[in-house]
Protein backbone atom coordinates (compact mmCIF):
# COMPACT_ATOMS: atom_id res chain seq x y z
CA UNK A 1 0.00 0.00 0.00
CA UNK A 2 1.01 3.52 -0.54
CA UNK A 3 -0.67 6.65 0.72
CA UNK A 4 -0.06 10.33 1.38
CA UNK A 5 0.66 11.32 4.99
CA UNK A 6 -2.11 13.18 6.77
CA UNK A 7 -2.47 14.37 10.34
CA UNK A 8 -5.83 14.56 12.06
CA UNK A 9 -6.88 17.39 14.35
CA UNK A 10 -7.33 16.65 18.04
CA UNK A 11 -10.85 17.97 18.40
CA UNK A 12 -14.01 16.23 19.55
CA UNK A 13 -11.99 13.23 20.81
CA UNK A 14 -9.94 13.25 17.61
CA UNK A 15 -12.87 12.53 15.33
CA UNK A 16 -12.72 15.72 13.24
CA UNK A 17 -10.26 15.44 10.39
CA UNK A 18 -8.42 17.92 8.21
CA UNK A 19 -10.50 17.34 5.06
CA UNK A 20 -14.23 17.43 4.49
CA UNK A 21 -16.64 14.81 3.29
CA UNK A 22 -14.67 14.13 0.10
CA UNK A 23 -12.40 11.85 2.17
CA UNK A 24 -14.47 9.20 3.91
CA UNK A 25 -14.00 7.62 7.30
CA UNK A 26 -14.20 3.86 7.62
CA UNK A 27 -16.63 1.95 9.86
CA UNK A 28 -13.66 1.35 12.19
CA UNK A 29 -12.25 4.90 12.43
CA UNK A 30 -13.66 5.74 15.86
CA UNK A 31 -12.57 2.36 17.24
CA UNK A 32 -9.05 2.80 15.84
CA UNK A 33 -8.82 6.21 17.52
CA UNK A 34 -9.92 4.75 20.85
CA UNK A 35 -7.28 2.04 20.51
CA UNK A 36 -4.43 4.49 19.92
CA UNK A 37 -4.28 5.50 16.24
CA UNK A 38 -2.16 8.66 16.08
CA UNK A 39 -1.93 9.38 12.36
CA UNK A 40 -3.80 8.61 9.17
CA UNK A 41 -3.17 8.51 5.43
CA UNK A 42 -5.51 8.82 2.46
CA UNK A 43 -6.05 5.76 0.26
CA UNK A 44 -8.89 5.22 -2.21
CA UNK A 45 -10.41 8.51 -1.02
CA UNK A 46 -10.63 7.22 2.58
CA UNK A 47 -8.69 7.59 5.81
CA UNK A 48 -6.50 4.66 6.85
CA UNK A 49 -4.70 4.45 10.22
CA UNK A 50 -0.94 4.44 9.61
CA UNK A 51 0.49 5.18 13.05
CA UNK A 52 -0.06 3.24 16.27
CA UNK A 53 3.32 4.24 17.68
CA UNK A 54 6.70 2.67 16.92
CA UNK A 55 6.58 0.97 13.46
CA UNK A 56 9.30 -1.45 14.54
CA UNK A 57 7.18 -2.56 17.50
CA UNK A 58 4.23 -2.93 15.12
CA UNK A 59 6.42 -5.26 13.03
CA UNK A 60 7.35 -7.39 16.04
CA UNK A 61 3.70 -7.48 17.14
CA UNK A 62 2.83 -8.83 13.70
CA UNK A 63 5.50 -11.52 13.43
CA UNK A 64 5.34 -12.68 17.07
CA UNK A 65 1.65 -12.36 17.96
CA UNK A 66 -1.08 -10.79 15.81
CA UNK A 67 -2.34 -7.37 14.76
CA UNK A 68 -5.75 -6.06 13.72
CA UNK A 69 -5.69 -3.50 10.90
CA UNK A 70 -8.41 -1.26 9.52
CA UNK A 71 -8.11 -1.79 5.74
CA UNK A 72 -11.61 -0.67 4.79
CA UNK A 73 -9.82 1.42 2.16
CA UNK A 74 -9.50 -1.80 0.16
CA UNK A 75 -12.78 -1.10 -1.59
CA UNK A 76 -14.69 -3.77 -3.47
CA UNK A 77 -15.61 -3.36 -7.11
CA UNK A 78 -18.58 -5.71 -7.46
CA UNK A 79 -19.36 -7.19 -10.87
CA UNK A 80 -22.65 -9.04 -11.36
CA UNK A 81 -25.04 -9.89 -14.18
CA UNK A 82 -25.39 -12.60 -16.84
CA UNK A 83 -22.07 -11.69 -18.48
CA UNK A 84 -20.10 -11.00 -15.28
CA UNK A 85 -17.69 -13.92 -15.69
CA UNK A 86 -16.89 -13.02 -19.30
CA UNK A 87 -16.54 -9.34 -18.43
CA UNK A 88 -14.28 -9.96 -15.41
CA UNK A 89 -12.03 -12.12 -17.61
CA UNK A 90 -11.77 -9.21 -20.06
CA UNK A 91 -10.30 -7.10 -17.24
CA UNK A 92 -7.89 -9.78 -15.94
CA UNK A 93 -4.90 -11.24 -17.82
CA UNK A 94 -4.98 -14.31 -15.54
CA UNK A 95 -7.11 -17.23 -16.74
CA UNK A 96 -10.15 -17.35 -14.44
CA UNK A 97 -11.82 -20.39 -16.01
CA UNK A 98 -10.76 -22.64 -13.13
CA UNK A 99 -11.47 -20.14 -10.36
CA UNK A 100 -14.15 -21.80 -8.22
CA UNK A 101 -16.88 -20.12 -6.21
CA UNK A 102 -15.33 -19.58 -2.78
CA UNK A 103 -11.82 -19.07 -4.19
CA UNK A 104 -9.61 -15.97 -4.30
CA UNK A 105 -7.01 -15.09 -6.93
CA UNK A 106 -4.28 -12.46 -6.95
CA UNK A 107 -4.66 -10.72 -10.32
CA UNK A 108 -3.36 -7.75 -12.24
CA UNK A 109 -5.54 -5.45 -14.31
CA UNK A 110 -3.86 -4.06 -17.42
CA UNK A 111 -4.73 -1.28 -19.84
CA UNK A 112 -4.54 -1.39 -23.63
CA UNK A 113 -0.77 -0.81 -23.48
CA UNK A 114 -0.17 -3.56 -20.94
CA UNK A 115 0.37 -1.11 -18.07
CA UNK A 116 -0.76 -2.11 -14.59
CA UNK A 117 -3.98 -0.40 -13.48
CA UNK A 118 -4.27 -2.28 -10.19
CA UNK A 119 -3.36 -5.58 -8.51
CA UNK A 120 -6.47 -6.64 -6.58
CA UNK A 121 -7.49 -9.84 -4.89
CA UNK A 122 -10.40 -11.32 -6.83
CA UNK A 123 -13.11 -13.17 -4.90
CA UNK A 124 -15.63 -15.29 -6.77
CA UNK A 125 -18.87 -15.22 -4.78
CA UNK A 126 -21.01 -16.88 -7.48
CA UNK A 127 -20.87 -18.04 -11.08
CA UNK A 128 -21.53 -14.46 -12.17
CA UNK A 129 -20.66 -12.57 -8.99
CA UNK A 130 -17.17 -11.16 -8.35
CA UNK A 131 -15.43 -8.72 -6.06
CA UNK A 132 -12.18 -7.01 -6.95
CA UNK A 133 -10.60 -6.02 -3.62
CA UNK A 134 -8.51 -3.17 -4.92
CA UNK A 135 -5.33 -1.27 -4.18
CA UNK A 136 -5.20 2.52 -4.47
CA UNK A 137 -6.69 3.48 -7.85
CA UNK A 138 -10.12 4.21 -9.31
CA UNK A 139 -10.80 0.76 -10.74
CA UNK A 140 -14.56 1.27 -10.64
CA UNK A 141 -14.25 4.09 -13.18
CA UNK A 142 -12.12 1.91 -15.47
CA UNK A 143 -14.56 -0.98 -15.19
CA UNK A 144 -17.58 1.22 -15.88
CA UNK A 145 -15.82 2.74 -18.88
CA UNK A 146 -14.99 -0.69 -20.30
CA UNK A 147 -18.54 -1.87 -19.67
CA UNK A 148 -19.95 1.05 -21.65
CA UNK A 149 -18.31 -0.30 -24.81
CA UNK A 150 -18.20 -4.05 -24.08
CA UNK A 151 -21.76 -4.87 -25.16
CA UNK A 152 -22.17 -7.18 -22.13
CA UNK A 153 -24.94 -7.40 -19.57
CA UNK A 154 -23.16 -6.48 -16.32
CA UNK A 155 -23.76 -4.29 -13.29
CA UNK A 156 -20.81 -2.63 -11.55
CA UNK A 157 -20.99 -0.96 -8.14
CA UNK A 158 -19.15 -0.42 -4.86
CA UNK A 159 -21.02 -2.38 -2.17
CA UNK A 160 -21.10 -1.66 1.56
CA UNK A 161 -18.14 -3.94 2.29
CA UNK A 162 -15.25 -2.98 4.58
CA UNK A 163 -12.41 -5.41 5.38
CA UNK A 164 -10.29 -5.79 8.48
CA UNK A 165 -7.01 -7.68 8.42
CA UNK A 166 -6.21 -10.08 11.24
CA UNK A 167 -2.59 -11.10 10.65
CA UNK A 168 0.15 -12.93 12.52
CA UNK A 169 0.98 -16.38 13.91
CA UNK A 170 -1.83 -16.24 16.50
CA UNK A 171 -4.48 -15.07 14.04
CA UNK A 172 -5.93 -18.56 13.49
CA UNK A 173 -6.66 -19.14 17.15
CA UNK A 174 -8.07 -15.64 17.57
CA UNK A 175 -10.37 -16.18 14.59
CA UNK A 176 -11.41 -19.56 15.97
CA UNK A 177 -12.31 -17.98 19.31
CA UNK A 178 -14.20 -15.18 17.56
CA UNK A 179 -16.15 -17.10 14.91
CA UNK A 180 -15.64 -20.85 15.33
CA UNK A 181 -13.81 -23.64 13.54
CA UNK A 182 -15.04 -23.27 9.96
CA UNK A 183 -13.51 -19.82 9.21
CA UNK A 184 -10.32 -20.69 11.13
CA UNK A 185 -9.78 -23.84 9.07
CA UNK A 186 -9.97 -22.11 5.68
CA UNK A 187 -7.34 -23.09 3.14
CA UNK A 188 -5.03 -20.47 1.66
CA UNK A 189 -6.86 -18.13 -0.75
CA UNK A 190 -10.32 -19.52 0.07
CA UNK A 191 -13.24 -17.72 1.69
CA UNK A 192 -16.65 -18.36 3.22
CA UNK A 193 -19.72 -16.35 4.09
CA UNK A 194 -20.34 -16.17 7.83
CA UNK A 195 -23.23 -14.89 9.93
CA UNK A 196 -22.01 -13.21 13.10
CA UNK A 197 -25.01 -12.55 15.35
CA UNK A 198 -27.03 -11.45 12.34
CA UNK A 199 -24.20 -9.40 10.82
CA UNK A 200 -23.07 -10.71 7.39
CA UNK A 201 -19.35 -11.30 6.94
CA UNK A 202 -17.10 -12.76 4.27
CA UNK A 203 -13.92 -14.23 5.78
CA UNK A 204 -10.94 -15.06 3.57
CA UNK A 205 -7.54 -16.63 4.16
CA UNK A 206 -5.67 -13.69 2.63
CA UNK A 207 -3.77 -10.61 3.75
CA UNK A 208 -1.08 -8.07 2.96
CA UNK A 209 1.60 -9.22 5.38
CA UNK A 210 3.35 -12.41 4.18
CA UNK A 211 2.24 -13.88 7.52
CA UNK A 212 -0.53 -16.30 8.42
CA UNK A 213 -3.67 -14.22 8.32
CA UNK A 214 -7.27 -13.53 7.42
CA UNK A 215 -9.38 -10.74 6.02
CA UNK A 216 -12.80 -10.14 7.53
CA UNK A 217 -15.10 -8.35 5.08
CA UNK A 218 -17.89 -6.61 6.99
CA UNK A 219 -21.03 -6.35 4.83
CA UNK A 220 -22.88 -3.93 7.14
CA UNK A 221 -20.91 -0.80 7.93
CA UNK A 222 -23.13 0.07 10.89
CA UNK A 223 -21.57 -2.86 12.81
CA UNK A 224 -17.96 -1.71 12.38
CA UNK A 225 -17.39 -0.55 15.94
CA UNK A 226 -18.92 -3.74 17.39
CA UNK A 227 -16.83 -5.99 15.14
CA UNK A 228 -13.56 -4.25 16.03
CA UNK A 229 -14.34 -4.38 19.73
CA UNK A 230 -15.34 -8.05 19.54
CA UNK A 231 -12.07 -9.06 17.89
CA UNK A 232 -9.91 -7.00 20.26
CA UNK A 233 -11.74 -8.41 23.28
CA UNK A 234 -11.51 -12.01 22.12
CA UNK A 235 -7.90 -11.53 21.06
CA UNK A 236 -6.69 -9.97 24.31
CA UNK A 237 -5.66 -13.27 25.88
CA UNK A 238 -3.72 -14.18 22.69
CA UNK A 239 -1.75 -10.92 22.65
CA UNK A 240 -3.66 -9.21 19.82
CA UNK A 241 -2.53 -5.63 19.15
CA UNK A 242 -4.17 -2.84 17.15
CA UNK A 243 -1.86 -2.02 14.27
CA UNK A 244 -1.28 -1.01 10.70
CA UNK A 245 0.03 -2.78 7.63
CA UNK A 246 3.78 -3.21 8.09
CA UNK A 247 6.08 -1.76 5.43
CA UNK A 248 8.95 -3.71 6.98
CA UNK A 249 7.22 -7.07 6.60
CA UNK A 250 5.76 -6.43 3.17
CA UNK A 251 9.18 -5.42 1.77
CA UNK A 252 10.80 -8.45 3.44
CA UNK A 253 8.20 -10.49 1.55
CA UNK A 254 8.77 -8.53 -1.70
CA UNK A 255 5.07 -7.65 -1.81
CA UNK A 256 4.43 -4.94 -4.37
CA UNK A 257 2.64 -1.70 -3.53
CA UNK A 258 0.67 0.08 -6.24
CA UNK A 259 1.95 3.59 -7.06
CA UNK A 260 5.26 2.75 -5.31
CA UNK A 261 6.52 -0.39 -7.06
CA UNK A 262 4.26 -0.33 -10.13
CA UNK A 263 1.90 1.91 -12.03
CA UNK A 264 0.59 2.44 -15.54
CA UNK A 265 4.16 2.78 -16.84
CA UNK A 266 5.12 -0.76 -15.74
CA UNK A 267 3.88 -4.08 -17.07
CA UNK A 268 3.64 -7.50 -15.37
CA UNK A 269 6.63 -8.89 -17.32
CA UNK A 270 8.93 -6.24 -15.86
CA UNK A 271 7.65 -7.13 -12.40
CA UNK A 272 8.36 -10.84 -12.82
CA UNK A 273 4.63 -11.57 -12.74
CA UNK A 274 4.54 -13.73 -15.88
CA UNK A 275 2.49 -16.33 -14.00
CA UNK A 276 -0.38 -13.84 -13.74
CA UNK A 277 -0.75 -13.28 -17.50
CA UNK A 278 -1.93 -16.16 -19.68
CA UNK A 279 -0.57 -15.12 -23.06
CA UNK A 280 -0.54 -18.59 -24.63
CA UNK A 281 -4.16 -19.48 -23.82
CA UNK A 282 -7.37 -18.61 -25.63
CA UNK A 283 -8.21 -16.11 -22.89
CA UNK A 284 -8.94 -12.65 -24.27
CA UNK A 285 -8.18 -9.63 -22.11
CA UNK A 286 -7.40 -5.94 -22.46
CA UNK A 287 -3.69 -5.44 -23.13
CA UNK A 288 -2.99 -8.93 -24.50
CA UNK A 289 -1.62 -7.74 -27.84
CA UNK A 290 0.67 -5.22 -26.14
CA UNK A 291 1.96 -7.81 -23.68
CA UNK A 292 2.61 -10.32 -26.47
CA UNK A 293 4.76 -7.69 -28.19
CA UNK A 294 6.51 -6.89 -24.91
CA UNK A 295 7.28 -10.58 -24.36
CA UNK A 296 8.68 -10.96 -27.88
CA UNK A 297 10.95 -7.95 -27.36
CA UNK A 298 11.92 -8.92 -23.82
CA UNK A 299 11.59 -6.49 -20.90
CA UNK A 300 14.13 -3.67 -20.91
CA UNK A 301 14.05 -3.47 -17.11
CA UNK A 302 13.23 -5.82 -14.25
CA UNK A 303 12.20 -5.68 -10.60
CA UNK A 304 15.03 -6.75 -8.27
CA UNK A 305 15.88 -6.93 -4.60
CA UNK A 306 18.72 -4.84 -3.18
CA UNK A 307 20.70 -4.81 0.03
CA UNK A 308 21.90 -1.28 0.76
CA UNK A 309 25.06 -0.58 2.72
CA UNK A 310 25.31 1.92 5.55
CA UNK A 311 23.56 2.84 8.77
CA UNK A 312 19.98 1.65 9.29
CA UNK A 313 17.49 3.62 7.24
CA UNK A 314 15.15 5.80 9.27
CA UNK A 315 11.71 4.96 7.97
CA UNK A 316 10.97 4.29 4.32
CA UNK A 317 11.85 6.34 1.26
CA UNK A 318 9.34 9.02 0.27
CA UNK A 319 10.68 9.49 -3.28
CA UNK A 320 12.12 7.07 -5.82
CA UNK A 321 15.89 7.02 -5.33
CA UNK A 322 17.98 6.88 -8.54
CA UNK A 323 20.06 3.72 -9.03
CA UNK A 324 23.33 4.22 -10.91
CA UNK A 325 26.21 2.21 -12.31
CA UNK A 326 29.39 3.88 -13.53
CA UNK A 327 27.80 7.29 -13.12
CA UNK A 328 24.81 6.46 -15.34
CA UNK A 329 21.30 6.09 -13.99
CA UNK A 330 19.96 2.59 -14.67
CA UNK A 331 16.74 2.63 -12.66
CA UNK A 332 15.26 3.57 -9.31
CA UNK A 333 14.52 2.26 -5.84
CA UNK A 334 10.76 2.12 -5.35
CA UNK A 335 10.54 0.85 -1.73
CA UNK A 336 13.28 0.76 0.91
CA UNK A 337 13.32 -0.01 4.65
CA UNK A 338 15.54 -1.30 7.43
CA UNK A 339 14.63 -4.81 8.57
CA UNK A 340 15.33 -5.19 12.31
CA UNK A 341 15.08 -8.96 11.96
CA UNK A 342 17.57 -9.24 9.08
CA UNK A 343 19.61 -6.29 10.40
CA UNK A 344 19.89 -5.03 6.84
CA UNK A 345 18.64 -2.20 4.66
CA UNK A 346 16.51 -3.85 1.97
CA UNK A 347 14.81 -2.43 -1.08
CA UNK A 348 12.78 -3.18 -4.19
CA UNK A 349 14.03 -1.53 -7.36
CA UNK A 350 13.28 -1.42 -11.08
CA UNK A 351 16.54 -1.43 -13.06
CA UNK A 352 17.82 -2.01 -16.59
CA UNK A 353 17.93 -5.71 -17.46
CA UNK A 354 21.71 -5.73 -18.04
CA UNK A 355 22.26 -4.87 -14.36
CA UNK A 356 19.96 -7.42 -12.69
CA UNK A 357 22.33 -10.36 -12.13
CA UNK A 358 22.68 -11.49 -8.52
CA UNK A 359 25.73 -9.85 -6.99
CA UNK A 360 25.59 -6.81 -9.29
CA UNK A 361 26.92 -3.70 -7.48
CA UNK A 362 25.13 -0.37 -7.91
CA UNK A 363 24.98 3.04 -6.24
CA UNK A 364 21.88 4.53 -4.64
CA UNK A 365 21.36 8.30 -4.59
CA UNK A 366 19.48 9.16 -1.39
CA UNK A 367 18.79 12.52 0.23
CA UNK A 368 21.68 11.98 2.66
CA UNK A 369 24.30 10.14 0.65
CA UNK A 370 25.17 7.65 -2.09
CA UNK A 371 25.54 4.21 -0.50
CA UNK A 372 26.52 1.09 -2.38
CA UNK A 373 24.01 -1.69 -2.91
CA UNK A 374 23.97 -5.21 -4.29
CA UNK A 375 21.33 -7.18 -6.19
CA UNK A 376 20.12 -10.10 -4.05
CA UNK A 377 17.33 -12.70 -4.29
CA UNK A 378 13.81 -11.74 -3.27
CA UNK A 379 11.78 -12.25 -1.18
CA UNK A 380 14.32 -11.35 1.48
CA UNK A 381 12.68 -13.57 4.11
CA UNK A 382 10.72 -16.84 3.82
CA UNK A 383 11.27 -17.10 0.05
CA UNK A 384 8.81 -20.00 -0.35
CA UNK A 385 6.02 -18.02 1.38
CA UNK A 386 5.57 -21.02 3.67
CA UNK A 387 4.51 -18.89 6.68
CA UNK A 388 1.47 -17.42 4.95
CA UNK A 389 0.42 -20.81 3.57
CA UNK A 390 0.85 -22.88 6.74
Amino acid sequence: MRATALKHTERSRGTEFSFGTQVRKSPYTDAALRWGAKGFSVYNHMYIPRDFGDPVQNFWNLVNDAILCDVAVERQVEITGPDAARFTQLLCPRDLSKCAVGQCKYVMLTDQDGGVINDPILLRLGENHFWLSIADSDVILWAKGVATHAAMDVQIREPDVSPLQLQGPKSREILRAAFGDEPADLKYYRFIRHDWLGVPLVISRTGWSSELGYEIFLCDGSAGDRLWQHLMSVGASFGLHPGHTSSIRRIEGAMLSYHADMDLSTNPLELGMDRLIDLDSQVNFIGKAALLRARDQGPARLSVGLEIDGAPLEGSNTVRWPVSNGGNQIGYVSSAIHSPRLKKNIALALVARDFTALGQKVTIETEVGTPLAMVVPKPFFDPQKSIAME
